[in-house]
């Protein structure tokens, strides 16, 4: 019940990172039907390109054999040479067809899913050697479904076969009649025809086969809601850690900025809202902004430059308008010279007079 229950929990579609971590696990679809079509296809290949010549080769070494049997050594070291002649012989004749079927089985499982070098599926897992869990396995749901599968495919296998070789009824009567050497190129024929109607129809098991599993793969990895902000906050942080990394950052970067203004030769501010921090000298083109800030910061602002003895001016539509046009360690822009020139000229006057 607990497993339906989370099952049905599983509302969300999978994200490409849950895809991901699954593969790596080696959790990815995988249809055994479209591995045994390719087989099947690689078997019917050799057929067609090798038959005939591996079936000559095997008959000439075996004609050789029989017809010179009594020449065959029968001391161990003769018979140990006599045997790996006849090894080596077979695998010669067999060897294409064997590469065939190799690389048509490589070829089926390549083609699903690209190949993978993970340690996980060979892990120990308890579950592996649970009884309940391989009772579930023996009679749960996905037994049923192999087992009408399975039955589905005799079904039809059998009427491929039944279709290639009833039209040859007659002919099959005939074959205890035929010599050696008619047999093999009529058995050669006939075989060629029913794995060819038997790759046609197992084609759509296939197909079938490879749709199911990959439904089945796909609502598995379906996710909670809990799921998606768990996988959020590892793959994108904490939100509550960022949160607090910003302000950190913002309280280092405004303690910067506040050990400036002691440095600066002007603040322009209005009374409460708006606090600009103007650094001039001889030599610079422009006024450089070295801090700025808004309520509370500008209140701040203007407290250490009291305490620092620095001039504040207090002009509120300049304030406003260097706050939104000037960033910090930018100088200001040309629209503003004439207006921070003459505040800036008060201040240098009244230090002269001061002075």
């Amino acid at each position: 019940m607990a497993e339906t229950d989370d099952q049905e929990d599983k509302t969300e579609d999978p994200t490409g990172r849950r895809l991901e971590k699954a593969a790596e696990k080696g959790d990815i679809p995988r249809s055994m039907e479209i591995s045994t079509w390719f087989v099947l296809g690689g078997g019917t290949l050799a057929l067609m390109i090798s038959g005939g010549s591996s079936s000559q080769t095997l008959a000439l070494a075996m004609r050789g054999m029989l017809g010179n049997a009594h020449t065959i050594p029968t001391d161990g070291a003769g018979l140990m040479t006599f045997g790996s002649a006849a090894i080596l012989t077979t695998l010669g004749a067999i060897a294409i067809p064997m590469i065939l079927l190799m690389l048509a089985g490589i070829l089926g499982n390549v083609l699903q899913n690209p190949p993978r070098i993970t340690t996980e599926q060979i892990g120990f897992k308890l579950e592996r050697i649970s009884p309940i869990a391989g009772f579930k396995r023996i009679f749960g749901k996905e037994a049923w479904v192999q087992l009408l599968k399975g039955l589905f495919k005799m079904g039809l296998v059998g009427a491929a076969i039944y279709m290639a070789l009833w039209p040859e009824r007659d002919r099959l009567e005939s074959l205890v009649l035929l010599d050696v050497r008619g047999l093999l190129p009529f058995t050669q024929a006939e075989s060629l025809k029913l794995l060819g109607t038997v790759l046609v129809i197992y084609a759509f098991v296939a197909a079938g086969d490879y749709l199911y599993q990959r439904m089945t793969w796909f609502k598995r990895q379906m996710m909670t809601r809990r799921d998606l902000k768990d996988e959020f906050k590892e793959t994108e942080g904490n939100p509550e850690i960022k949160a607090k990394l910003r302000q950190l950052r913002a309280q280092a970067s405004r303690r910067r900025m506040m050990s400036r203004v002691p440095k600066a030769t002007v603040v322009v501010m209005n009374p409460t809202h708006f606090a600009v921090a103007l650094q001039y000298e001889k030599g610079m083109a422009a006024p450089l902004c070295v801090a700025k800030g808004q309520d509370a910061v500008a209140l701040r602002i203007r407290a250490v430059a009291e305490e620092n003895d620095v001039p504040v001016v207090e002009n509120a539509p300049l304030a406003r308008a260097l706050y939104k046009a000037v960033d910090l360690d930018q100088e200001i822009p040309a629209e503003h010279y004439k207006a921070v020139a003459e505040v800036i000229g008060y201040v240098m006057r009244l230090k002269r007079r001061l002075a």
